[in-house]
């Protein structure tokens, strides 16, 4: 089983660091699972046009098989002006309507203001489950307070929330393989 972290930042550490850290406690719940962390800083995925996927460059090829072939994923983005990155919204125009279909993806967002969990419900979700994905209960949104000055999370109900929402994402993904 391959679980895909995205990192739908182009700037900063703290989307990285967040996603990095669902994907280490998900190895950790089971040593055997494949993970992988695409951060978007290092590929350069053109901007949607509306031409077939075959037209646009190597990049932007490679990023939307990546995400396609995973078996689960966890998407993380920052906040910025109440909404996800425009990288990854970019990214998700790219993608078939069906491309996180009997596939778990979890969300984590990071920002500034504690209002901007709600980006996660009212703007992620309903495009993660246009796209079919099977999205936990569980969310994650990080403060920029639960993070010290060198981008580790410091904040232990945080971190007791990135194992949880890697144990739901684990266990849902196998219970839908399992049938």
């Amino acid at each position: 089983m391959k679980l895909l972290g995205l990192s739908g930042s182009l700037v900063g550490w703290k989307t990285n660091v967040a996603v990095h850290n669902v994907l280490t406690a998900a190895k950790d719940l089971d040593s055997n699972i494949e993970t992988e962390l695409l951060d978007l800083r290092d590929y350069e995925v053109e901007f949607m046009n509306g031409d077939p996927l075959a037209y646009y460059n190597e990049d932007t090829w490679n990023v939307v098989n990546k995400v396609t072939s995973a078996d689960l994923l966890v998407i993380g983005t920052p906040i910025f002006q109440a909404s996800i990155s425009g990288a990854l919204k970019n990214l998700f125009d790219h993608l078939p309507v069906d491309a996180f279909k009997g596939k778990v993806t979890g969300m984590v967002t990071n920002g500034a203001i504690d209002k901007h969990f709600l980006v996660s419900e009212y703007q992620l979700k309903p495009i993660l489950t246009y796209l079919k994905a099977l999205v936990p209960t569980t969310s994650i949104f990080i403060h920029e307070d639960a993070f010290n000055d060198v981008n580790e999370i410091i904040d232990k109900e945080v971190s007791m929330r990135i194992k949880m929402l890697s144990e739901e994402m684990l266990f849902l993904q196998k219970c839908l393989d399992s049938k």
